[in-house]
């Protein structure tokens, strides 16, 4: 995985395209949420759990943007630095700082682990 592969990655996502976010996931991939019960937040393992957590995201926030993204490569390693923002169906607006933490296999996304800044209202 390089560089370019997680531009291109993101700009899957900025487009709501799960279709093209999941051509660079791997056929065991994990999603770890940056909240759920679990210290990881909440765990999707497999193509299809991840994909429908991915879509929700888009449920959730249908103007969802991950901004100013940075990333950097590794290895098998990978960091996305952004500036998510969006709206909630109830017309909260959401602006946070956030990173994705990725472990690659075989040239694609193995985990993508989330986390972002608990911003106060």
């Amino acid at each position: 995985m390089l560089t370019k592969d997680l531009e291109a990655f993101f700009d899957g996502w900025n487009r709501h395209d799960v279709d093209c976010i999941m051509t660079f996931m791997a056929d065991d991939c994990v999603f770890e949420t940056t909240a759920g019960k679990e210290a990881c937040g909440t765990r999707y393992a497999g193509r299809e759990n991840v994909r429908d957590a991915f879509a929700r995201v888009f449920k959730m926030f249908p103007d969802a943007k991950f901004g100013d993204a940075r990333h950097f490569v590794a290895g098998d390693r990978g960091l996305s630095e952004w500036l998510f923002t969006g709206t909630t169906a109830d017309g909260k607006k959401v602006e946070v700082n956030g990173c994705d933490v990725f472990t690659f296999a075989k040239g694609k996304i193995a985990l993508k682990n989330s986390f972002f800044k608990n911003r106060s209202a």
